[in-house]
């Protein structure tokens, strides 16, 4: 059974409620994005295996955890997933970087694929795809079919704000996939957009628009 995580912290909250402020310039926008990335991030490695070791401290020889060496690769859906990169290399830097280009289809809101480089061993990686919103879940349902195909098996989806439509549609084509989700939002209106949502991510993370 996938995880489906709603963070119900009040930092998330408050971060995200300045993300939405029409008035919040680039600059605080793309350092929101970032911080709320490294607390979902928090979140969605909770699973990751630990291994004890022997660690010697001022005082003497003990055996403490350490991370049991799972390979992990993030994966941002372009352009906004770009913005959450950094975030999670805070507490990851270790992790291979991918990417995956999709744009929407304004008339049929189905994504279009123009670029996917991941690393070689994807498929011994645990992967991490990474895209502010999930609205009509199209773009993360066709990401992750691609990463897929290129062997990867273990796969995680991370967004900051989700539609239910675009949750029910994740699930239902990726049902092992586990999706953590900042805040879930009420609504698509009739151009496919997050309603309150925060506008177009990529737009006001790179200052496009």
């Amino acid at each position: 059974m996938s995880t489906l995580f709603v963070a119900e912290h009040p930092l998330v909250k408050h971060k995200i409620s300045h993300l939405r402020d029409k008035n919040t310039g680039t600059k605080e926008f793309k350092e929101l994005v970032s911080e709320i990335a490294t607390l979902l991030c928090y979140e969605a490695t909770r699973d990751l295996p630990t291994e004890n070791v022997e660690i010697e401290t001022p005082l003497t020889v003990t055996s403490q955890p350490v991370l049991a060496g799972r390979k992990l690769a993030l994966v941002p859906i372009l352009r906004a997933g770009l913005g959450m990169v950094d975030g999670m290399l805070t507490l990851l830097p270790a992790a291979k970087i991918g990417h995956i280009g999709l744009y929407r289809n304004e008339e049929t809101l189905e994504p279009v694929e123009y670029y996917c480089k991941l690393p070689a061993d994807i498929h011994e990686r645990e992967v991490i795809v990474l895209d502010p919103m999930l609205a009509t879940g199209g773009s993360a349902v066709d990401a992750i079919t691609q990463i897929k195909k290129r062997g990867a098996k273990h796969i995680k989806f991370i967004c900051i704000i989700a539609a239910p439509q675009g949750v029910e549609k994740l699930q239902q084509a990726h049902p092992d996939v586990d999706v953590y989700i900042g805040q879930m939002d009420d609504c698509l209106n009739e151009h496919g957009y997050i309603v309150p949502g925060l506008g177009d991510a990529g737009d006001r993370i790179f200052g496009t628009k």
